[in-house]
């Protein structure tokens, strides 16, 4: 997805909305990936230097980051589709589809920020465990300024958390709206068919099963990504297994209908296949 959207924007020359939000989302993931593989290569190989207090705490915020900005780039995905190929007629949707070009970029760049915004607390909640956090004082006044300083770190937290639930919304409120407008569609086409094959009613029918496969991994994936930031099961537990593994199995899955429902993502890899048998024989 990365490769045939950046060079269709290189030959092309102008950067499209739907390729900007594709190579955000993409190479959001590849290096969420990848970061998720440097983690495990250096709690396998490097344990006692991992969970020094300078390095853990970059891992972790790096993590929450790419996280948060693939959460939202997916969301954006979900709003891009909705608003160019669900047929509403009420103004605000008219405003959005002529003006879509133009929000993308600033959209996308919001998200960049937020994501950056929301990782920050989490710097400091991994450096609050350690004791050089507050200046030397008498042990109540101590023990009371970190108490204090835990509590209002907690609620920062939270505060980010629930912000995180702002892609869910997006996500689900535009994939709903484009499945209702694709059903409707469907059924009309449904009603006005002449007993042959239609390529307009298969196209339709085909972009809603898209549509509700992107949908379920999208929650799949925030669901169990909640799960796993507030901590409800216990270490090497079997449902925290469970979490780990749709957390790494979602994403994989997200491309995969993101590739098989477009036609100009497809073509890359049969071509990349059919290059390969002819080099075989």
């Amino acid at each position: 997805i990365l490769a045939v959207s950046s060079l269709s924007s290189i030959r092309s020359k102008t950067w499209s909305p739907y390729d900007m939000i594709m190579i955000s989302l993409s190479s959001s993931r590849i290096i969420l990936q990848c970061w998720i593989i440097l983690d495990l290569f250096l709690t396998i190989f490097c344990e006692p230097s991992y969970f020094e207090k300078n390095l853990f705490t970059v891992i972790k915020t790096v993590y929450m980051f790419l996280n948060y900005s693939s959460l939202w780039f997916g969301a954006w995905l979900s709003v891009f589709y909705c608003i160019k190929v669900a047929s509403f007629t009420q103004s605000f949707f008219i405003w959005m589809k002529q003006r879509i070009a133009r929000l993308v970029p600033w959209m996308l760049l919001t998200s960049w920020l937020y994501s950056f915004a929301a990782a920050i607390p989490f710097a400091w909640d991994f450096d609050g465990g350690h004791d050089n956090f507050t200046a030397p004082l008498p042990m109540t006044n101590s023990s009371a300024m970190r108490t204090t300083r835990k509590d209002s770190l907690g609620l920062l937290i939270l505060l980010c958390n629930a912000g995180v639930a702002l892609p869910l919304i997006l996500s689900v409120v535009s994939s709903v709206l484009l499945i209702r407008s694709l059903w409707v569609h469907t059924r009309q086409m449904q009603n006005n068919a002449s007993g042959f094959r239609d390529p307009s009613l298969e196209a339709h029918t085909k972009a809603s099963k898209s549509v509700c496969s992107l949908l379920i991994l999208y929650v799949s994936y925030f669901i169990a990504f909640i799960f796993l930031l507030c901590n409800f099961f216990l270490h090497f537990s079997i449902a925290k297994s469970i979490c780990i593994a749709v957390m790494a199995v979602c994403p994989t899955g997200h491309t995969m209908v993101l590739i098989w429902s477009n036609p100009k993502f497809r073509e890359l890899p049969a071509r990349i296949w059919h290059n390969t048998k002819c080099h075989v024989r």
